[in-house]
């Protein structure tokens, strides 16, 4: 490689632009950030760092395998991992039908790979058990959008409206760490942060003079309907323009109007900890601005009634008319660099590409149609991710597993039990470029290229599609997915063209497969992205794309939003006399997700190089552990150790582990796999624990 390439970071959602440059002494890439909407030149630590990885010396370069239960991997050849994988795939779908086979997916993986890893498991292995990590990220807004709105895209709207908001609520984001460079598009002055605690982000907007409200973990649904409840006793409601919205484009305000009637917010107050007078002040700088944004986060949806919650703060948004109106609107802020990509083309247990439903006829036969098969032969809908991962190894769940591009070792709640249940398979085979702690339980390991290595397409937060582009070949012995995908289907039985190599190829297909469904990218063309980039899906063909959804029509038949009823409930697992304090979970600015690779970055490590738990002073010294004092951090699923950290802003009921950290420091060992029963999302983001000083 000798000249410049433009191509995106290929961590979060926000997909920052950048050009990789091959160093004249090194040889390696060197980062440069490019003037983009999103970004408009701005990189965070892990963008500038992003190349480094390319590099390390923990580069799997050849397939391992693993000859007997506990022995070591040893280098393979290809033909000799991928023979293996059919063979025991095959043996035991003869043995014990299809299901005995699943596939867990990453909303890391581009949307060519995505939909390939959906048709693999369909049509290769027949099977139903298919789901993904983007199951832990943004499944309740995704379905609290889809019921609201009729239609889920993280953003309706493209991240430079920000700029012109005149309130921006942040529930449960901290983008200050998250995707730094969106806060070039926040004011702090217009900023009102809801998060238990005083993040980066709940700074910006103190020391701006915004507002922080403070709830008590898993009361935010209580929050919004208090919110709810002012705005319309305080008169904030009872406008021209919000009555004419709510009685033309809106359905079910007068449901939702009576359970709001009875969250006044003192009572609001006694529950969540954040103080009426609050309350109502940001309710009155909400209602009072021309231009206004509600947007959720992890913090919001990561609950046993994430979906719910996502619902009330919708309501908020629709009963002071924001969605679908030119400079407001309701979004959630996706965090995986194709979180929303994603979702959209078939990794889902319940989904096929464009975003339609497995167990809708019509969407069967038109899929099935473009993939050469017969509709009923196609399975109905799997077990969501966490149920997936608890099933295995099971006598009615799958004996073998597929992973590709996650680490489920550390992200899954009761992060232990999924390291059970991953070494109970009969065979597991996990595609990726480092050992990491999922890779490292596998029988087989199947060394994969990296970002700048391959070209293929994301969609950003914003629902704009994006270009990635190769910059360097992957090294000697390294395959891309859609070749690991080709190698084991055609050893399956499946003709080589059906699961094509190219990119390009498998795009022109994703285009035909999600003509006319909800993400329909029948018109995303590569010479289209080439122009610009400046595509937003739904793209049918021969359109430019939609930046700005909903302003003429919701996405329900009706063309109206719909207002959902919903109440207030505890968490799953609620604090008690020997589990006193609520633990919560979150990032860090210097690593990504479970850290398989931002641990590998030394510059990234060397900032945040363990795990540790803040905590308030008065608490910590309650628990006989002074600032920076090993601690243990128990709860009824286990037991993690921790460096304390003195908080002075924290809650004195609550405590925070970040979950980058495999281990005696996961902090996922900790929280509470209780699902959503409509998103089946697992409660991450609170559970009862104890703080304990260690000998």
């Amino acid at each position: 490689m000798t000249a410049a390439t433009d191509t995106h970071c290929p961590y979060c959602a926000l997909q920052c632009a950048m050009t990789l440059t091959p160093g004249a002494a090194t040889g390696q890439l060197a980062v440069t950030p490019r003037a983009f909407p999103t970004n408009r030149g701005g990189l965070c630590q892990k963008g500038w760092t992003s190349a480094a990885l390319l590099a390390s010396e923990e580069r799997l370069t050849t397939p391992l395998v693993r000859d007997a239960p506990g022995g070591e991997l040893r280098p393979a050849s290809w033909d000799e991992a991928l023979d293996l994988v059919a063979a025991r795939f095959a043996a035991l779908r003869a043995a014990r039908g299809a299901d005995s086979v699943a596939v867990f997916g990453s909303g890391g993986l581009t949307n060519e790979k995505a939909y390939a890893l959906g048709k693999f498991a369909r049509v290769a292995l027949g099977t139903s058990q298919i789901d993904y990590n983007g199951r832990f990220c943004m499944s309740s807004a995704a379905a609290a959008g889809n019921r609201a709105f009729g239609l889920d895209r993280g953003l309706p709207f493209p991240v430079t409206d920000l700029d012109d908001s005149e309130c921006v609520v942040l529930v449960g984001a901290n983008p200050a760490e998250t995707m730094p460079p969106l806060m070039g598009h926040l004011d702090p002055r217009r900023l009102i942060v809801v998060d238990p605690r005083r993040t980066a982000s709940a700074e910006a907007a103190v020391e701006g003079g915004g507002l922080h409200l403070q709830p008590a973990p898993g009361t935010d649904l209580a929050l919004a309907l208090g919110m709810l409840h002012t705005a319309l006793v305080d008169g904030h409601l009872d406008t021209p323009a919000r009555r004419a919205y709510r009685e033309t484009r809106t359905a079910g305000w007068g449901d939702v109007r009576r359970v709001a009637a009875r969250w006044w917010p003192e009572r609001v107050e006694r529950l969540t900890g954040v103080a009426a007078a609050d309350l109502r002040r940001a309710v009155a700088v909400l209602a009072g601005a021309r231009r206004a944004h509600i947007l959720t986060g992890r913090g919001a949806e990561q609950h046993s009634k994430g979906t719910d919650t996502v619902s009330a703060w919708i309501n908020l948004a629709l009963a002071l008319g924001l969605p679908g109106t030119a400079g407001s609107g309701y979004g959630c802020l996706t965090g995986q660099g194709n979180g929303q990509g994603g979702r959209e083309h078939g990794q889902k247990a319940d989904q096929l590409p464009g975003y339609r439903r497995i167990d809708d006829p019509a969407a069967r036969e038109w899929v099935a149609g473009v993939w050469g098969v017969p509709p009923d032969s196609l399975p109905g809908p799997g077990r969501s991710a966490w149920e997936l991962l608890d099933a295995l190894g099971t006598p009615d769940g799958p004996a073998a597993l597929l992973v590709m591009g996650s680490n489920p070792a550390v992200s899954a709640p009761r992060s232990r039990r999924a390291v059970e249940r991953l070494r109970a398979l009969d065979l597991l085979v996990v595609a990726d470029f480092v050992l990491s702690e999922t890779a490292a339980l596998a029988d087989v390991v199947l060394p994969v290229a990296q970002w700048a290595e391959e070209s293929g397409t994301t969609t950003s937060l914003e629902g704009r599609v994006l270009r990635r582009r190769r910059a360097v070949p992957p090294p000697a012995g390294v395959r891309t997915d859609l070749e690991v995908l080709h190698g084991l289907a055609v050893r399956l039985g499946r003709r080589g063209e059906e699961f094509p190599v190219g990119p390009d190829t498998v795009l022109a297909e994703l285009r035909h497969a999600s003509a006319g469904g909800p993400a329909d990218y029948s018109g995303v063309t590569p010479e289209l992205l080439e122009e610009g980039e400046a595509v937003h899906w739904p793209v049918p063909a021969g359109s430019a794309g939609t930046p700005r959804l909903f302003l003429d029509r919701f996405a329900h038949v009706d063309g109206r939003a719909r207002f959902v009823v919903v109440e207030h409930r505890a968490a799953g697992e609620e604090p008690d006399a020997e589990l006193p304090l609520y633990a919560t979970t979150g990032r860090l600015l210097p690593h990504y997700q479970s850290g398989a690779q931002t641990r590998r970055v030394a510059e990234l490590n060397v900032v945040a190089p363990e795990a540790y738990v803040e905590v308030h002073p008065d608490t910590a010294r309650g628990a006989g552990l002074g600032d920076g004092d090993p601690a243990r951090v128990v709860s009824r699923r286990g037991s993690v150790l921790a460096r304390t950290r003195y908080v002075a802003s924290m809650r004195t009921d609550t405590v925070f582990l970040p979950f980058h950290f495999p281990g005696d420091g996961a902090a996922n060992a900790l929280t509470n796999p209780a699902l959503d029963p409509v998103s089946r999302m697992p409660e991450f983001k609170v559970c009862a624990v104890r703080l304990e000083a260690t000998s």
